[in-house]
């Protein structure tokens, strides 16, 4: 399937609008200390939007709670905006691998939590929900509740809570994991589409190849625990895109080699690293 024919604004200007410098991170477990995170360097341009690819148990996800404020434990320097983000702050939206509804609001007002935080009179916070509803295009199911709903359409209503109060940045961790491949393939569009109406600067956390390759300006490749990055890889298809392309498929066999899978893993990465638009962290 394509993608939308309005096409995303792309990276944005050349200043960094995250920044991570030197990040690492350990987890004491039964007295011990391990590394998740070691030694993470990379920005992400204002607009960008960025792919953390890698396998289960690589720091992904550590990754990102440590960019949305909800760890604040860990070593080196982490930027958003100029700033090191903390738990509240107005810069980040978050969407989880579970839309995390409340069962018995309904879709409006569970949309309507994103700005609870907020003092907007009433009528604001009704054309607020009201735009964001059909943004995600969940217009006609705004007094449905939780129940009523498939998954995708659940996870629509936690993309339109994510992104309600206006935030510039957007963290999806694995949000559309739990998803069949068809409501999937239709919420990489749906998210296109709200790339392509606003401003947000995005984050996927994922560990699937191809959904990397479909949305993404950029990939982040990062190897296993203790997760330092592998290679960047910039995704140098325009839009929208065909993943029957053959391009498409170029680019995705390229992640799968620097993810070393497949018998010849070693040999491919070395052969990936060699081309123009794959830069090494080793």
């Amino acid at each position: 399937m394509n993608s939308p024919a309005l096409a995303p604004s792309g990276g944005g200007a050349s200043c960094p609008f995250v920044r991570l410098h030197g990040v690492s991170k350990r987890f004491q477990v039964a007295g011990s200390t391990r590394a998740i995170l070691a030694d993470l360097d990379f920005d992400i341009r204002r607009k960008e939007f960025v792919a953390i690819l890698g396998e289960s148990g690589c720091g992904k996800s550590t990754l990102l709670r440590l960019l949305c404020g909800l760890d604040s434990a860990y070593d080196g320097q982490i930027l958003v905006d100029g700033v090191a983000p903390e738990i509240g702050n107005d810069e980040a939206g978050v969407v989880f691998q579970d839309p995390r509804l409340f069962p018995w609001l309904t879709v409006e007002q569970n949309i309507a939590l994103g700005l609870a935080r907020f003092r907007l009179a009433r009528a604001e916070v009704g054309q607020r929900v009201n735009e964001h509803i059909a943004l995600v295009g969940l217009a006609g199911f705004e007094r449905a509740l939780p129940h009523q709903l498939s998954g995708g359409m659940a996870q629509r209503v936690a993309l339109a809570r994510a992104i309600v109060a206006r935030p510039a940045f957007l963290l999806l961790d694995e949000p559309f994991s739990a998803l069949d491949a068809l409501t999937r393939s239709q919420m990489h569009d749906q998210l296109l589409r709200i790339r392509a109406a606003t401003d947000l600067t995005m984050l996927l956390v994922t560990h699937d190849v191809e959904e990397a390759v479909y949305l993404a300006d950029r990939v982040v490749v990062m190897a296993p625990r203790p997760g330092p990055l592998r290679a960047t890889v910039d995704i140098e298809l325009g839009w929208p895109r065909n993943r029957a392309d053959t391009a498409f498929q170029r680019n995705r066999e390229r992640l799968h080699a620097l993810l070393g899978h497949g018998a010849n893993g070693a040999h491919a990465i070395h052969a990936t690293l060699s081309t123009h638009s794959v830069h090494s962290h080793s």
